[in-house]
């Protein structure tokens, strides 16, 4: 297996797909970089450069610089979704997916159940979220409950190159329109991804990274590392946790969850989004409702608290759930006997 950046398996899997099938297109602001410009393209790959070299390799016609407008762009990826081709389209910030909301939530959420399964939109919309970078708060939010609670999408929040590589091949290749979440904080991580041009993950099968039977701990993105990095400490003082990578919010892999719960009998949800109506809540209220006789402890949420991301360096460290506040409620849970 070869190893790469986080970056680097969204731009070859996106390559591979593309030499694989011509239908395959990309479009958003500056995923090329400079067209209309006096220098002309200078295929950078966008912000991110999680398109980088695309351009070269597939010309302007399946690699489309948009205007700035997050409106057209979807609007536009729906047209081809339906007109027969497969477009990847990228949002440069999740924060500014409302002003594309009715294209997304209201038009290819809804087209499949509209006309009765005889059409299909097979679009994936790319975005980088997530806080770390002290971008302050219009460009450092997590939108995914946002998007896990509308029907007809699906929501992928990969947290490894492997998982990237995976789930966006997989993404790319489905039928129904995806919303492809990329943390910004994960883009230069690396690690071994498979070589395998047919590699792909299924959507709603979640990842064990680390077992133990005394809690379990369910995350994602960015901020499974630092459940990882709590398991393994706690690990040294003979107390195992299961950590459970969800890899998708919609569907999301309750059997999973529920199974190790009922072996551990205490949960802890770490969850990027505000504590309200968040994806921690969801899961919380799940394991109660449906694992009830199996707990030892009431479930723990670690959510930022309920405020807009701070600008300031210190405010965003103190806002983000870290080690030290996983921790706590890990021995919290393991407090109750």
């Amino acid at each position: 297996m070869a190893k790469m950046m986080y970056r680097d398996a969204v731009v070859t899997t996106i390559a591979e797909e593309m030499e694989r099938d011509e239908n395959v297109v990309v479009l958003g602001e500056d995923v090329v970089g400079g067209m209309g410009t006096p220098g002309g393209p200078e295929a950078i790959g966008g912000i991110w450069s999680t398109s980088t070299g695309l351009y070269g390799k597939f010309g302007a016609a399946r690699v489309i610089d948009t205007p700035i407008s997050e409106s057209a762009i979807v609007g536009a990826a729906a047209g081809l979704a339906l007109s027969g081709k497969r477009p990847v389209a990228e949002l440069m910030f999740a924060d500014f997916i409302g002003v594309s909301l009715d294209q997304i939530w209201n038009q290819i959420g809804k087209f499949r159940y509209m006309f009765g399964g005889k059409t299909k939109c097979p679009a994936v919309i790319r975005m980088a979220y997530g806080a770390g970078y002290n971008a302050a708060a219009q460009h450092s939010q997590a939108v995914h409950q946002m998007l896990t609670g509308m029907p007809g999408l699906k929501v992928v929040m990969p947290s490894t190159p492997a998982d990237v590589k995976g789930l966006l091949r997989q993404a790319i290749r489905d039928d129904d329109p995806v919303i492809f979440l990329e943390h910004k904080a994960l883009y230069g991580v690396t690690g071994e991804v498979p070589d395998d041009k047919d590699f792909t993950i299924p959507f709603g099968h979640a990842r064990l990274s680390r077992a133990g039977e005394d809690v379990t701990i369910v995350s994602t993105g960015l901020l499974l590392g630092f459940c990882e990095a709590v398991a393994d400490k706690l690990a040294a003082e003979g107390i195992g946790c299961d950590v459970i990578d969800l890899r998708t919010t919609s569907p999301i892999d309750e059997e999973t969850i529920l199974d190790s719960v009922e072996v551990t009998g205490r949960l802890v949800v770490v969850d990027e989004a505000p504590p309200r109506c968040s994806l921690a809540s969801d899961i919380c209220a799940t394991v109660a409702n449906k694992a009830f006789a199996s707990l030892k402890a009431p479930p723990q949420a670690v959510n930022p608290p309920h405020t807009p991301v701070p600008f300031a360096r210190e405010l965003e460290s103190a806002y983000l759930p870290s080690a030290d506040k996983i921790e706590a409620a890990v021995r919290k849970v393991l407090s109750y006997r």
